[in-house]
C-alpha cells in the first residue's frame, strides 16, 4: 500500500490535497478504504456547508459497517464527487484518484496532519 508523498493525512483516514487557489481535495486513504471492505452508500456534505476539522461531515456505508467521514480541515465545501455519489465502489478502486469525495475552502488546517511517512508508520500501527 503507497500512500501518495504530496498529500497529508489525518489519524481518522482522511486525505487533504494541497490547495489550489485555497481549495483542498479530501478524501479517504487506501488503508481506510481496504478495512471497510465494499463501499455500497455514500453520504457527503453539501455545496455550500462548512465543515470543521475532526468533525463528522457524512457516512461510507460498506457490505461490512458504516463508518463516519470526518473532514480533515475546517472550511467550506465547494464540490462533492457526484461520480462517488452514483458509484461508491471508486472509494475502493481509486481512493487517491476518481475515489476522491470532496473539496473544501481551506480556513483553517490544524497542526497534527501527517505525512506520507507518518501515516504509513501510524496505520501500520
Amino acid at each position: 500500500m503507497s500512500n501518495p508523498q504530496q498529500l497529508r493525512y489525518s489519524k481518522e483516514h482522511e486525505w487533504l490535497s494541497a490547495a489550489e487557489d485555497g481549495v483542498s481535495t479530501v478524501g479517504i486513504t487506501e488503508h481506510a478504504a481496504n478495512a471497510l471492505g465494499d463501499v455500497v452508500f455514500v453520504q457527503l456534505p453539501e455545496v455550500g456547508d462548512t465543515v470543521s476539522a475532526g468533525e463528522t461531515c457524512g457516512e461510507l456505508e460498506s457490505t461490512k459497517s458504516v463508518s463516519d467521514l470526518y473532514s480533515p480541515v475546517s472550511g467550506e465545501v465547494t464540490e462533492v464527487n457526484e461520480d462517488v455519489v452514483n458509484d461508491p465502489s471508486l472509494v475502493n478502486s481509486a481512493p487517491f484518484e476518481g475515489g476522491w469525495l470532496f473539496k473544501v475552502r481551506v480556513a483553517e488546517e490544524p497542526g497534527d496532519l501527517l505525512s506520507a511517512d507518518q501515516y504509513t508508520a501510524f496505520s501500520a500501527g
